[in-house]
């Protein structure tokens, strides 16, 4: 039902409700079980089981639990459980992670559930919004957030700020009386008021027609639904190398046993040796390290007011390509700043920005100090006390409540030392002519002395057409031809320059009328002056742009505002440099997929745009192969938010609807932040990066270390519970501190990585190879030497495989040292930079001389003592891969080194 098309009387009898009484206790409750609650359904959340069977459904979880498996049944008992152990570890660590997220979400969301003022039974109360229910008659004031889908009935002088809808910043004026024919747009509906709109001006009454998801809001979250979850890169990425674990698991344990097979190995024995290289092959500790250090990167984004809600979207903010965000609030202030002013024939330019009365007029580059009987202070007396708006001062900053162009100037008279409440003390309000979009101007009476004045605040164009003289310095006089044009002209620079515009007038009566009359009233009027305000951007937000094109992130502004607004604020962050590189959503509807893909070649601002004109922004986006980021806080950005790859709302200015949808919430509600985010993310990545090729480097080294021995048929250089116990203490501790690396010097000066470019790329490819090989020969070459000294049997075997365990201990624990750059070498960073990692590898170091000198751990562990000579053999065997990678490096990356040496 189109509620707009009807009238009054008709709404009061389709509701059954009444204006004198509203709704009875009895009605609304009743009313409460048919429609249910005024709130927004809950996404079905995963049951505790289901998230706990998603932990175990990765391949590599997955070829764990069989290793495990074929442990026990090998009576391998402790490998079994210690396997067994690691899997279970890591599905703990993942579900708390991200049940502290929905903890953080769901505390953000109560924190904005708004309070409605209503009459039930002929009184006024206040009543938690989610009891609301259609009929119940809403009493509105300024400051007040429109709990539901509202048919006003009665408005006076209201203006309702709608941009979380419509996007447009300019709060809509509102007339109860109007009857609309036909179908209206959103932004149009001058008799409606929606959920989630805030009321900036004036007051009003209104007849709730809709509730929960039956609003505009709740249509917008509905379709929500609609929109796939996808894979993040990382995802993919992880499955893929978890996938080529698995083949070359197989493939090494199947060589294996038909080798075993040829050298008529007992069929325990090889089924023991296959289990071994399976638990060699597998880095047991990737899930869970990939977790910890995610779940690491979210604490630090929520230290720096960026809460991230699922895992792997930590890492997809580091392959983001192109940010697009919304103007108003997220890259400007949302408040209005009064910039420039002319009177009497002189134009101020005015500093400081936002509510905060803090500035200066500038006249010529000079402040200006003396205002008194200037035409600019009855220029601001005019501004101040035809204004309805209220400015309060909190430890926190400046608040204003009303209307925000009536709030800019009141912040402009601040910055000359006016005060509204000294004015209307000494200037009283008598009576006023209230403003009307046909006039388009507001006029209020008042006694000055013995005097009576009316001042008049309105459109320029209107309010110059009703005056006939002119305030100068040297007093008041005609208004000629060329003082219009002159003033039409300085009122259309400011216009060029995205400022919105409001003129001031006045006007000596001789008294103050009970009712007053427009045309004998806002005729003959003296003109004062012109003020230009506009939604500055904030100031981080340059850097944080800047910031985004040195990484070789496109950052695009899309917006409901107006073209001339979003380019001016464009140009002003160097987001865009002419209006060339604009387009209005008018102009997109005429566009194919593919023109409009042509078009984000070089277009970077959006105006005038609708919901679906940004979905269909952010998906050519996808399309053309970038990782796309959306940002908003509105219930109209949320669409667009769900279908980016990584959606980014605004905690504090942002609906419940944005916030839902968004992987990351910005509690800062700062544009920056997104800026550091990113760079978090691109840190975690390399980090991911480092201890994937340390982990495959020490894995599949083990892997050759056995698989050689075995075709050679020597035995079995490393039984299973030394595999295992050598794994936890490489895969995990010292992995992990690789995983806490700080961001290298060329972090942020990279272009994003190609989102199709595997984990393994080349160059990590040829070092895994170069240190799986070094690992190889420094271990068998310490396993040869010891067979050679001890004998292959008995304690020689033993001391033997002593000598390989602790020649592969050490090697990888050295090696991680290597893996903290890819580019740099240990000297350039530092040896230790990086406390996590020398306490990591000196714990391991302690554990691994733990179980080879304890004498109950050295019997279940197979290790014997060794002395000196055998140590000297083992250390020069460990520094082998060290020494490689930093040489590889050096050669390899001189220049990168020289070039952010300089």
């Amino acid at each position: 039902m189109q509620w707009y098309n009807l009238d009054e009387k008709e709404v009061l009898e389709k509701l059954k409700s009444n204006l004198d009484q509203g709704l009875s206790q009895a009605e609304s409750q009743d009313r409460l079980e048919k429609y249910g609650r005024n709130e927004l359904k809950e996404g079905k959340k995963k049951s505790f089981g289901k998230k706990l069977a998603e932990q175990f459904l990765d391949p590599m979880i997955i070829i764990l639990v069989i290793a495990s498996i074929l442990s026990a049944l090998m009576g391998e008992w402790v490998d079994s459980i210690i396997i067994i152990a690691i899997v279970i570890v890591n599905a703990i660590l993942s579900l708390s992670q991200e049940g502290k997220a929905e903890q953080a979400i769901e505390a953000l969301q109560k924190l904005s559930s708004p309070k409605a003022k209503v009459l039930r039974d002929g009184k006024k109360i206040d009543l938690d919004s989610p009891l609301l229910v259609p009929g119940d008659l809403v009493l509105l004031e300024t400051g007040d957030i429109i709990p539901a889908d509202l048919r006003l009935v009665e408005s006076v002088n209201l203006k309702i700020d709608e941009s979380s809808l419509t996007g447009e910043s300019v709060a809509v004026e509102k007339h109860a009386q109007d009857k609309l024919d036909g179908e209206v747009s959103l932004g149009d509906r001058t008799n409606m008021a929606y959920s989630s709109s805030i009321v900036t001006y004036g007051r009003g009454k209104g007849l709730v027609v809709a509730t929960g998801e039956d609003t505009e809001i709740g249509k917008i979250a509905s379709s929500l639904s609609q929109y796939q979850e996808e894979q993040t890169p990382l995802q993919k990425k992880l499955a893929g190398l978890s996938k080529t674990l698995g083949i070359l698991v197989v493939g090494v344990c199947v060589l294996v046993f038909i080798v075993g097979i040829l050298y008529k190995l007992e069929l325990i024995e090889n089924l023991l040796t296959s289990v071994s290289l399976a638990v060699a092959a597998i880095p047991e500790g990737l899930p869970a390290i990939v977790t910890i250090v995610l779940s690491l990167g979210m604490g630090r984004m929520a230290k720096k007011n960026a809460i991230v809600k699922k895992l792997l979207a930590v890492e997809t903010l580091g392959t983001t390509t192109v940010i697009c965000s919304d103007k108003t609030g997220t890259l400007t202030q949302n408040e209005m700043t009064v910039k420039k002013a002319y009177a009497a024939g002189e134009i101020f330019d005015v500093t400081g920005t936002g509510y905060d009365p803090k500035g200066q007029i500038l006249l010529d580059q000079e402040e200006v100090q003396d205002l008194e009987e200037s035409p600019l202070e009855r220029l601001l007396h005019v501004a101040v006390l035809t204004n309805d708006a209220s400015l309060e001062d909190h430890p926190e900053g400046f608040k204003m409540l009303g209307d925000p162009t009536e709030g800019s100037l009141l912040s402009f008279a601040g910055k000359a030392d006016i005060r509204q409440e000294d004015l209307e003390e000494n200037y009283p309000r008598r009576a006023e002519i209230p403003f009307d979009s046909s006039r388009k101007m507001m006029t209020t009476f008042h006694q000055v002395g013995d005097q009576a004045y009316s001042y008049t605040k309105g459109a320029p164009d209107m309010v110059l057409e009703r005056c006939s003289q002119v305030l100068t310095r040297k007093g008041i006089i005609d208004l000629t031809d060329q003082a219009r044009k002159d003033i039409l002209d300085v009122n259309s620079s400011f216009a060029q320059e995205a400022l919105r515009v409001l003129s001031f007038a006045f006007k000596k009566v001789d008294t103050i009328p009970d009712q007053p009359k427009i045309e004998e009233t806002e005729k003959d009027m003296v003109f004062v002056g012109l003020v230009g305000m506009i939604d500055p951007a904030r100031e981080e937000v340059k850097d944080a742009i800047h910031q985004c094109k040195t990484a070789g992130i496109i950052p695009i502004m899309i917006t409901g505002d107006y073209l001339e607004t979003a380019v001016a604020i464009a140009k002003e962050l160097k987001i865009a440099d002419s209006i060339d590189q604009a387009m209005t959503g008018r102009e997109m509807d005429q566009l194919s997929t593919e023109e409009l893909k042509k078009a984000l070649e070089s277009k970077r601002v959006f105006a005038r745009v609708s919901p679906e004109n940004k979905v269909q922004i952010v998906k050519a986006l996808k399309e053309l192969g970038h990782i796309t980021a959306m940002t908003g806080d509105g219930v109209n950005d949320a669409p667009a938010i769900k279908s980016a790859d990584i959606g980014i709302a605004m905690g504090i200015t942002g609906t419940d609807v944005a916030k839902s949808t968004a992987e990351v919430i910005l509690t800062d509600d700062n544009f920056a932040t997104i800026v550091h985010a990113v760079e978090e993310g691109r840190i975690i990545y390399a980090n991911i990066k480092k201890f994937v090729s340390f982990l495959l480097s020490c894995n599949i080294g083990e892997v050759l270390v056995i698989l050689i021995a075995i075709l050679l048929n020597m035995p079995v250089p490393l039984l299973p519970i030394q595999l295992l116990w050598l794994n936890l203490l490489t895969d995990s501790f010292p992995a992990l501190a690789l995983g806490m690396e700080k961001g290298e010097d060329d972090t942020m000066y990279e272009k994003p990585r190609d989102p199709k470019e595997p984990i393994l790329d080349k160059e990590i490819s040829i070092t895994v190879a170069v240190q799986s090989i070094a690992i190889t020969i420094a271990t068998l070459g310490a396993y040869v030497i010891g067979l050679n000294r001890y004998g292959n049997t008995g304690l020689g075997l033993d001391t033997a495989r002593t000598m390989a365990f602790s020649t592969l201990i050490l090697a990888e624990l050295l090696r991680s040292y290597s893996s903290r750059s890819i580019n740099f070498t240990l000297f350039h960073i530092g040896v230790f930079s990086n406390p996590s990692l020398v306490k990591a590898t000196a714990f391991s170091f302690f554990l691994m001389v733990l179980v080879m000198y304890v004498p109950f751990l050295e019997d279940l562990f197979h290790l014997v003592d060794i002395g000196l000579n055998d140590w000297l053999i083992v250390l020069i065997g460990a520094f082998i891969p060290l020494v490689l990678g930093e040489v590889q490096k050096m050669i390899r990356f001189r220049k990168i080194q020289e070039k952010f040496e300089k």
